[in-house]
């Protein structure tokens, strides 16, 4: 899973928590570990929410400052399901 690299240190730090994402198909898995910076974040909950369902709050919680600047970052490609993404930072030494 990436992140754009000013919502990167947030992660890391425990700030954000959630990410809002489109995809075709999801890209990752319930418990499942990826990389970012010098650890991992662990996917804690993994949810298929309609378009509509996405707030100017759960934006905000994934470091955006409106829901229009997620909705310029996620609708990069061609997915059109949407998921709701939430995870840990697990820092190195804590279980990597």
């Amino acid at each position: 899973m990436m992140f754009a690299k000013a919502l990167r240190e947030r992660v890391r730090s425990g700030e954000i928590t959630t990410s809002v994402r489109i995809w075709l198909t999801p890209r990752v898995r319930l418990g499942g570990r990826y990389r970012l910076l010098d650890g991992h974040i662990e996917v804690t909950r993994l949810q298929e929410i309609d378009l509509a369902d996405v707030t100017e709050a759960m934006a905000q919680e994934g470091g955006f400052a409106s829901l229009a600047a997620l909705m310029d970052t996620a609708r990069h490609g061609r997915g059109e399901r949407v998921f709701r993404v939430d995870f840990v930072f697990v820092a190195p030494g804590d279980g990597t």
